[in-house]
C-alpha cells in the first residue's frame, strides 16, 4: 500500500534518524573519510525517502544500513581507487544490527594482517607502486613522475600487483596449504621483477 510523503517522512524521523549516530560511527571505524560519511548518510536517507511503502521494513536499522552499504559500494565502484582496508570491513555494515562480537573483530584484523603480508611480499617496485596507486590513492601519473617512469609501467603494475594478491588469496581458499608467495611465479621459485 502506497504511503504518503509525509507519512514515510514521519517513518524515517521515528525509525530511522534514531540510528544515524551509529552508522556514522561504524563509517568512521572503516576509515571512510569524513566528507564521504556525510554523502552517504544523506544518499541512503534520500533513497529511503523515495521510497513508495515503508510496510516491507521490518528492522528499520538494518534496512538504514543495508541501503548505506549499497551507498558506498556505489561510490567504491564509481572510484578507480579501491582501498583495501575498507573492503577488508565492508561485511560489518551487512550485519550492522548486531555487534559484530569478538571473533569476527579478531577474523576481519586477522584477514587485513594476511592481506598486509601479501602486499609487502610483492616484488619491490611492484609493491613500491601498488601502495601508492591502490592504498595511498596517488594519481597515476605523479607516481610515474615521482619514479621516473612511464605511467604505463605504474598502471601495469598496479595491476600487477592486485593479480598477485588476488591470486594468492585464491590459492589460500583453495587450501594449498601455506600462503603463497606472491612475488614468486606459480611456475617456479622464479622470483618475479619488480
Amino acid at each position: 500500500m502506497r504511503q504518503s510523503r509525509r507519512e514515510i517522512v514521519t517513518w524515517v524521523g521515528s525509525n530511522i534518524v534514531p540510528h544515524e549516530a551509529d552508522l556514522r560511527a561504524r563509517l568512521r571505524r572503516m576509515a571512510v573519510p569524513e566528507e564521504e560519511i556525510s554523502d552517504i548518510v544523506q544518499d541512503a536517507y534520500l533513497k529511503i525517502s523515495k521510497l513508495d511503502s515503508t510496510g516491507h521494513i521490518v528492522n528499520a536499522r538494518g534496512y538504514f544500513f543495508a541501503t548505506a552499504r549499497t551507498m558506498l559500494l556505489d561510490r567504491i565502484r564509481r572510484e578507480r581507487i579501491v582501498r583495501i582496508d575498507s573492503m577488508t570491513e565492508m561485511e560489518a555494515l551487512t550485519l550492522a544490527d548486531e555487534d559484530p562480537g569478538p571473533e569476527r573483530r579478531v577474523s576481519a584484523r586477522l584477514e587485513l594482517e594476511r592481506v598486509r603480508r601479501l602486499i609487502a611480499a610483492l616484488p619491490e617496485r611492484c609493491r613500491e607502486i601498488f601502495e601508492l596507486r591502490r592504498i595511498q590513492g596517488v594519481p597515476q601519473r605523479e607516481i610515474a613522475d615521482r619514479l621516473g617512469v612511464p605511467e604505463h609501467i605504474v598502471e601495469a603494475q598496479a595491476t600487477r600487483g592486485l593479480k598477485l594478491i588476488l591470486k594468492a588469496l585464491a590459492g589460500e581458499a583453495n587450501g594449498e596449504g601455506q600462503t603463497p608467495n606472491p612475488g614468486r611465479e606459480s611456475n617456479g621459485d622464479q622470483q618475479l621483477e619488480g
